[in-house]
């Protein structure tokens, strides 16, 4: 294969079905013919990348241990690595970009898994060394590659135009503007620069409130205090570019469950524990009648989100049998030396070699087997079972952490991983585990996990960004180990620094509102005390029972078990997409009008994502240019949020109704 040359003047932008579900015998031809072969890892490429793990690693982590939200690194270093090569003048970057930015989005994955968990150890006055804090990170990291390789081909290929993608949609729009320049990159730059500075505006100076709620008018406030019934919305613009990604109809069903959480169960719990002189249910301490409507969705409902989320899981495990045997099938014929069977010509069909992932999932197997024995639990049985959890947990939810990525561009991370403290705890201490040490097992098992399941979410869209670009998988495959080690490195250094700094307990310490959940879920569960398995059970009846009647039962739940305020701008822009491809009688305008908004979204999103950066660093040299909290918290900050995101909105419709077919 010789090297082609993919000028930006030669580039026409992705191909008209790169987001529609693909008729009989039609195919995808990729950005970057797959038949030749194109630049993609070269030094400056994987230097490059590996300096925005580190940078992006330490940002992430210092800003979710302060208010508890990851950024999705993706679209922030795609939008560094355009800038870079248009610098540089770099010909033909965009291979290289995919690459840079594959690599260097290994840190949010990394840091999600260990900020929600490592804290923890500290928050419970329990040891915490770097080399446990890097290698559960490095190994949880690796488990999750090596687990969602075998699906790549049914995620980003076979279900071709069933996702929305919302994360990798936004980022390959931004490396295919970069890279073709002209319209469409003015409409990226204008939207991103709209967005990012709307959304800087909103967290860094309080000019308005980030969330309306109807406690502005006073019938809001007396049904919220009387009856527990609220509505709140996020007015950022990033999340109503995910939403308009999304489209209507998951937005849709993803707000259903949202709102029966929200105007029926939590209403009905309410209702029901107005006369209740004791508190209800493991682990709670309050009256319900003293509650407000999220303290009943965080002790009660959001259980529920959480049963739905793993029987989702479940279901979804069992629909895939097909793909997973497929993939088993594959691994035994390459270990019999069937070489023939699993040969792909095409470079961008190509993944590392079933007979290498086998072997490194039985490598890392051992590995963590070798560190829960001798720096975690010390007895063969114990590491033995931590093992066993590990595994089972990691890969039966990693299509979950993949699905629900693919849907709505959030990870429910740390659901799917109270979920395993839960049973891990239960687990070892039916075994005689209990206690300090089970503590230590129990929440490093947890970091382990949830790492792998985050970097499955995060890497679904790396490699469905290569797909619709023509980037080869398996160097992405291969250099996301590397990103990985040094993203584990980075953030077991930042933990340990951050705790000497400012620490996870007493006054003015860093919130970890994730880390501190998992630690009032563990210690009772160390001393013997009940979980809520009742509403782990109604959840998962209930997602058995959408799935009996066709509604997607993960959306639903995901609704259910996010809150509120980051759903309903969904919705919106989920109405938005519908209003402005739908206006005219004909089609092809109908189509250019959907995707000038597409770039409008991807610019809301990309101007977000880089200005939620800018907010961190200033967060972290303690630079504050917000003015009175009394103002932002108020009703008149409220209003003047929901003011300025509707002009947002009519913005994003006039604009995106501005679109014309090419000629």
């Amino acid at each position: 294969m010789s090297e082609t040359h993919i000028n930006g003047e030669n580039l026409k932008g992705l191909p008209e079905n790169a987001y529609t579900e693909l008729k009989a015998g039609e195919e995808y031809v990729p950005v970057m013919p797959p038949n030749v072969k194109v630049p993609e890892v070269s030094f400056y490429s994987v230097l490059t990348g590996l300096l925005m793990a580190i940078l992006f690693s330490a940002a992430a982590a210092y800003l979710g241990l302060k208010i508890g939200q990851v950024f999705e690194a993706a679209i922030p270093i795609a939008i560094i690595a355009v800038g870079l090569s248009t610098a540089t003048k770099r010909k033909n970057a965009l291979g290289e970009n995919v690459i840079i930015q594959s690599i260097g989005s290994t840190s949010g994955g990394v840091v999600a898994g260990a900020i929600f968990t490592i804290p923890a150890l500290y928050i419970l006055n329990l040891n915490a060394e770097f080399y446990k804090i890097f290698l559960a990170s490095l190994f949880g990291g690796v488990l999750g590659i090596l687990f969602l390789i075998p699906f790549r081909k049914y995620f980003v290929k076979e279900m071709h135009g069933q996702y929305p993608f919302p994360e990798a949609t936004a980022t390959t729009e931004v490396l295919v503007a970069g890279e073709k320049g002209g319209n469409q990159a003015v409409v990226l730059v204008v939207s991103g620069i709209i967005g990012g500075l709307y959304d800087f505006i909103v967290a860094s100076t309080g000019w308005w409130n980030e969330v309306f709620t109807s406690r502005v008018i006073p019938i809001g406030e007396k049904i919220a205090d009387k009856y527990k019934m609220i509505f709140k919305m996020d007015i950022g613009a990033a999340v109503m570019g995910l939403g308009y990604i999304v489209g209507l109809r998951y937005a849709a069903i993803i707000c259903a469950g949202s709102f029966v959480s929200w105007y029926v169960l939590i209403p009905l719990t309410a209702y029901v524990g107005q006369s209740l002189t004791v508190p209800l249910g493991a682990n709670v301490t309050l009256l319900i009648k003293d509650m407000s409507a999220d303290q009943i969705f965080s002790n009660y409902v959001r259980h529920i989100g959480i049963g739905g989320i793993a029987m989702a899981g479940i279901i979804g495990i069992i629909r895939s049998s097909k793909i997973i045997g497929t993939a088993f099938s594959l691994a035994a014929k390459e270990i019999m030396g069937k070489k023939d069977a699993v040969k792909e010509k095409l470079r961008t069909n190509r993944d590392i070699a079933m007979k290498v992932i086998a072997i490194s999932i039985i490598a890392t197997a051992v590995a963590i087997f070798i560190f829960f024995l001798l720096g975690v639990v010390g007895t063969f049985l114990y590491a033995l079972v931590g093992l066993l959890i590990v595994l089972i947990i990691s890969f039966l939810f990693t299509t979950v952490a993949a699905t629900a990525t693919a849907i709505v561009g959030t990870n429910p991370v740390s659901g799917m991983t109270l979920m395993t403290l839960i049973l891990s705890s239960i687990i070892l201490v039916s075994i005689g585990l209990k206690g300090t040490g089970g503590m230590v097992a129990a929440l490093l098992i947890g970091g382990v996990v949830c790492t792998a399941l985050s970097m499955s979410g995060s890497f679904i869209t790396d490699l469905k960004i290569g797909y619709w670009l023509g980037s080869s998988p398996y160097k992405q495959e291969s250099w996301k180990f590397l990103g990985t080690l040094v993203s584990a490195a980075t953030v077991g250094y930042v933990i340990l620094l951050l705790n000497n700094i400012y620490g996870f307990t007493g006054p003015n310490a860093l919130v970890a509102p994730q880390a501190n959940a998992m630690a009032a879920v563990i210690k009772p569960l160390m001393q013997s005390q009940p979980a809520p398995w009742i509403l782990y059970v109604a959840g998962a009846l209930m997602a058995l029972l959408l799935t009996m009647i066709g509604v997607p039962a993960l959306a639903f739940a995901l609704g259910m078990y996010i809150p509120l305020e980051l759903n309903t701008p969904l919705l919106v822009g989920g109405l938005i997409a519908y209003f402005v491809s739908t206006r005219s009688k004909d089609e092809k305008i109908n189509k250019s009008r959907g995707e000038r908004g597409t770039l409008i979204a991807s610019g809301f999103i990309a101007g977000g994502a880089l200005m939620g950066v800018v907010s961190a660093f200033l967060r972290k040299f303690n630079v504050n240019i917000a003015v009175s909290s009394e103002w932002t918290d108020s009703h008149s900050g409220e209003l003047l949020g929901l003011i300025m995101f509707a002009i947002l909105c009519t913005y994003m419709i006039w604009d995106a109704l501005r679109g014309k077919p090419e000629k």
